[in-house]
């Protein structure tokens, strides 16, 4: 009797290309309508206002010109985008655990029922808002549709896995964008459209759905896409993240049609002696993962380099389990950072104009501003990505960290100049980049420190404790309301100084830990020489 030994079939062996660059574009484009369309609450706020939500809220003796909101109306509008952000945040742990558990699929169905009913509520808001707040409720739930739909995308960066960057980039981009969304809804509505209440625009938005659905059903996969016959299910955004980084699969060999790592590496490292020099220093990056697997020659040589070209920052918590991961410094000091610029730019989109109109001291130029980060936050999305990719790309992660750091306190300091259009049209600009470039380069930090096996936990609650924090947002809208008179400046300075300190602080412990495994590092080879 003979036993056939039946080979691990990949799960993207079953696709033609021309069916893995249809599940490409259409993951594209529902991204690019209903991933992340919460993040334009900007530009659907005066629509709110002047459908006179929450306008019960506002006393009779208000006079406000049409469009203008009351102090108590604006709050309640902010708490929809609150809400909502924080949602989006919380959601993404659970995304990544079901997608591990029943593929992408299922994640997309989910998003899709979620957005379904998340539009049928702000739909027919006026018959249910005697039931329950169909307002929040409603935007809420559309919030936690998105994460569904866009964390389950990235497992088709392994469709073609020489061009995962690049459909990675793809995938980020259509994120950023799809705050255009009501960009478009806005525009339509100011210019000649205002028939177009919320009622007819959530029930026309339901294609959206209609269309994601449609796609699950027909084209997209089951099972998340693995190389090299990898049926591993244990963390496929690691898996994702280690190929965006190292160029390399879960299993750390190169995928299929690749033939050099993220850093250059080749599986012919006989004849280089610096590959050479690599294997046999294997002090710095361990020869094992965090699952005891033995990695490849390709894959330490690849950790290796990036160990040199992180400035010993790669590879630093790689051999630590999760637990023991979130109880570093590593781990501590970038959640508060974390915490502190995801606060500070959600604070920002839901206040832009009411900050923008003491800062300016006009209502009129208020409302320039406002459109004009309309505009700018789908394009600086956009525009950001390839700069990113670049920066990433050439840039040691410690120089990116500084960059990041100044960046986030230049923001802060723009925030706080009187009187300067230049100054505000400046530091919207900034922001709209600063955002993709913050969570881009916060990803890279945790696959980096933390290593890949534990990147869905570390990152997850990362994100989930920054977004539970981003509730703090109602409490500072409230003060500059009525603590300090609509002036914007005290906040702004409080989380401008407590980026200053975290970020140092962050900087500082990150210098102060890769001298001292430097140091060791030289006295392990001094010592082994001598």
């Amino acid at each position: 009797m003979t036993t056939d030994i039946i080979p691990i079939i990949s799960i993207s062996r079953r696709y033609s290309n021309k069916e893995k660059l249809i599940q490409v574009i259409c993951s594209i484009i529902w991204c690019l309508l209903g991933s992340g369309v919460i993040f334009g609450f900007a530009s659907l706020k005066p629509i709110l206002i002047k459908e006179g939500v929450y306008s019960f809220l506002c006393s009779p003796e208000s006079e406000l010109p049409f469009g203008k909101a009351c102090d108590n109306q604006d709050l309640k509008l902010n708490k929809l985008f609150s809400y909502g952000a924080t949602m989006t945040n919380l959601t993404s742990l659970v995304v990544g655990r079901l997608l591990d558990s029943y593929g992408p699929k299922v994640c997309g169905y989910i998003g899709c029922l979620l957005i379904t009913l998340g539009s049928i509520i702000l739909s027919y808001n006026q018959v249910l808002y005697q039931y329950f707040d169909a307002y929040i409720v409603g935007y809420v739930i559309l919030a936690v549709g998105g994460p569904f739909v866009f964390i389950s995308c990235f497992q088709l960066a392994n469709t073609f896995p020489k061009y995962s960057g690049t459909i990675l980039a793809l995938i980020s981009g259509a994120f950023d964008t799809s705050s255009a969304v009501f960009l478009f809804y806005r525009l339509a509505y100011e210019n000649g459209f205002s028939n177009i209440n919320l009622h007819v625009f959530f029930k026309y938005y339901l294609v959206v759905p209609l269309f994601i659905f449609l796609c699950q059903w027909k084209i997209m996969p089951s099972q998340s896409y693995k190389n090299n016959g990898s049926d591993s299910k244990e963390d496929t955004l690691g898996d994702i993240q280690k190929l965006a980084i190292e160029g390399l699969d879960g299993n750390g060999e190169l995928p299929l049609g690749s033939s050099t790592s993220k850093t250059g590496a080749t599986e012919d490292l006989e004849n280089s002696e610096e590959n050479d020099e690599l294997l046999d220093n294997q002090s710095i990056i361990s020869s094992k993962t965090l699952s005891n697997r033995r990695k490849s020659k390709i894959e330490i040589v690849t950790e290796q380099q990036l160990y040199k070209k992180s400035k010993g920052i790669f590879g630093v918590m790689h051999r630590f389990s999760a637990s023991e991961q979130i109880k570093s410094g590593w781990y501590i000091l970038i959640q508060i950072f974390t915490i502190i610029c995801m606060l500070r730019i959600n604070y920002f989109v839901a206040t832009v104009r009411s900050q923008h109109e003491y800062l300016l001291g006009s209502y009129e130029q208020a409302l320039r501003i406002n459109n004009i980060f309309d505009i700018a936050l789908p394009l600086g999305g956009v525009i950001a990505i390839p700069l990113i990719g670049l920066l990433l790309d050439n840039i040691s992660t410690l120089y990116v960290l500084y960059i990041l750091f100044s960046t986030s306190v230049l923001v802060g300091v723009l925030g706080l100049i009187k009187n300067s259009f230049f100054a505000s049209c400046l530091g919207i600009v900034i922001l709209t980049m600063y955002r993709p470039f913050y969570y881009t380069v916060v990803s890279d930090y945790c696959s980096k420190v933390f290593g890949f096996e534990t990147f869905g936990t570390v990152y997850g609650l990362l994100m989930t404790l920054a977004g539970l924090c981003n509730l703090a947002q109602n409490k500072l809208d409230y003060w500059t309301h009525f603590v300090f008179n609509k002036n914007p400046i005290p906040i702004n300075f409080a989380l401008t100084l407590i980026t200053l300190v975290s970020g140092t602080s962050l900087l500082v412990y990150i210098n102060m830990h890769i001298n001292k495994r430097h140091i060791e590092q030289i006295s392990k080879l001094t010592y082994g020489s001598a």
